[in-house]
């Protein structure tokens, strides 16, 4: 197949299910939850064993599939990159660039914005605010939640359960609230 043949985007009625179909799978494999917000905890348990109370639990028969699934995610993202990127700019529809460049960010050659993702801007006060206050909030949103946002909106609604549907509304009640309020500000729009 030519290089140009794989160019293009999957189809929201193929990929849809494909993702649909990791329920199942991993439910019939080792009544496995899919989501990789606990992920973190396991790698820390793995990396300082008896440290804190908190990690002091058998990793590698709790969360070994996980760490297993986390890497298969990187890897999968590096192999798409070098091998399935045809150099050209991430495509954004012209409403999200207008909305964009309204907050002051206007190079959309890359995957993220640069003027928002380089080590200048992240190592000012407003950069680290984002990130630390944003790793914070999704850290504890998460662990709050008891899941993920993809933990939630695939295993959790695909098994009909009342605390993800409320999760995942927060979720996106959360991120509206954030694009449309919290990040004009902090990008001093």
């Amino acid at each position: 197949m030519a290089r140009a043949d794989v160019m293009h985007q999957w189809p929201w009625y193929v990929a849809g299910p494909m993702i649909g179909l990791f329920v199942p799978i991993l439910l019939l494999v080792g009544n496995r939850m899919f989501g990789v917000s606990s992920s973190l905890r396991h790698a820390c348990a793995a990396a300082l064993p008896g440290r804190a109370a908190f990690f002091q639990y058998d990793w590698r028969t709790t969360g070994g599939w996980n760490l297993a699934f986390v890497l298969g995610i990187v890897i999968g993202g590096m192999l798409t990159a070098a091998f399935l990127s045809d150099g050209q700019p991430t495509q954004v529809s012209a409403a999200t660039q207008a909305s964009l460049r309204a907050l002051g960010v206007t190079d959309l050659t890359g995957v993220v914005p640069n003027e928002v993702f380089n080590w200048r801007a992240l190592l000012t006060l407003r950069g680290v605010a984002m990130l630390l206050g944003g790793g914070f909030l999704v850290g504890f949103g998460a662990s709050y939640a008891g899941g993920c946002t993809s933990g939630h909106a695939i295993s959790g609604l695909a098994d009909m359960q009342l605390p993800s549907l409320i999760a995942v509304v927060g979720f996106f009640g959360g991120g509206l609230v954030a694009t449309w309020f919290i990040l004009p500000r902090l990008l001093g729009a």
